[in-house]
């Protein structure tokens, strides 16, 4: 297009709809993408500035995905200052997965300063198990101590009978060190609870006397740690340590006493047995009595009539029972009025 002049002008773009709504639209576009410069310039720049190599197109995806970038960002910085090679990539998926970041990267941390082998990924199949891998770490560096039993669950000693029938309450205290090759798929605490609580009930239960428990408490120690109880768990088993052993009651009078008590009262109900069975046969003698005196009439009757009895010794049959019951009635003591 040539002006008055006679100049070369160039057209500039049309007004028409079209080119508003093309215009619009690179115009949110630019927008959002310096809104987003915005948003992530801070991290972009502490990542920068730390040698964290964390592009802004990493931070944009991220929170596209739905991660907490500041997170990852913060615990790749730490994992890059303590001279751990981790990428973001790493970070992002385990984030993904439902994992603790920063507590998989503090572990990783005091793993690799205290000389303990453990890689990323089995850091991350411990802490996706829902095993604390921060604590197993530092458990491996400073033994931890164990009570047994575990008060918070309501009971406060482990109770065992002696041979001679003693009872007695003792507490333990278990030093145990994590161990990482174990801890995938390896009993907790409460199997270590568990099997120090059932070696102690068995070493007091083999003594002969409550006495010699007493006299040397650390022969439980030493009887329970010989039988390898942290086989099969998360833990090796340092030490385990009486800390205190009380006599509690007399269980074997007690058992004695209740036997003995059982005893009368069966020999009371086999008492009451013979008993009712002795009434039950004189009952029964009772009625054949009565039931023979009965027939005495119809037996007389009956002499009568074959001539075996005659008139006289009936009269004197009926004599002597008269005078019989005569000296029965002399002889019995008169009642007092």
């Amino acid at each position: 297009m040539y002006n008055t002049a006679g100049f070369l002008v160039a057209q500039g773009p049309s007004k028409g709809p079209l080119g508003i709504a093309i215009l619009v639209i690179v115009g949110v576009i630019v927008l959002v993408f310096l809104m987003l410069v915005i948003k992530f310039a801070r991290l972009w720049l502490q990542a920068y500035f730390s040698r964290a190599n964390v592009t802004l197109a990493e931070l944009i995806g991220m929170w596209l995905r739905k991660v907490d970038s500041r997170m990852i960002v913060l615990s790749k910085i730490t994992a890059i200052q303590a001279g751990l090679k981790l990428t973001t990539q790493d970070l992002e998926s385990h984030y993904l997965a439902g994992g603790r970041v920063s507590n998989v990267v503090r572990a990783l941390i005091a793993s690799n300063r205290a000389n303990i082998d453990l890689s990323f990924k089995t850091a991350t199949a411990i802490d996706l198990a829902g095993r604390d891998i921060l604590d197993a770490v530092q458990t491996s560096v400073k033994p931890k101590v164990i009570d047994c039993p575990d008060s918070t669950k309501g009971k406060d000693t482990i109770d065992a009978v002696a041979q001679d029938g003693i009872q007695l309450k003792a507490k333990a205290r278990v030093t145990v060190r994590m161990n990482m090759d174990r801890l995938i798929g390896g009993a907790t605490e409460e199997t270590i609870i568990a099997r120090v609580g059932e070696g102690i009930v068995t070493t007091i239960g083999s003594a002969i006397t409550y006495k010699s428990v007493l006299e040397n408490p650390d022969k439980i120690s030493k009887s329970v740690l010989q039988k390898g109880l942290d086989a099969g768990t998360a833990f090796e088993i340092l030490s385990i340590d009486i800390a205190d052993v009380d006599v509690g009651e007399n269980v074997g009078a007690q058992l004695q006493a209740a036997q003995a008590e059982a005893d009368m009262r069966r020999a009371k109900a086999e008492a009451e047995k013979r008993r009712a069975m002795a009434v039950a046969r004189e009952q029964e003698m009772r009625a054949t009595v009565v039931e023979n005196e009965a027939k005495v009439p119809l037996a007389m009757a009956e002499a009568f009539q074959k001539g075996n009895l005659g008139v006289m010794d009936y009269y004197r049959m009926n004599n002597i029972n008269a005078d019989t019951d005569m000296r029965t009635s002399i002889a019995k003591p008169k009642k007092k009025e």
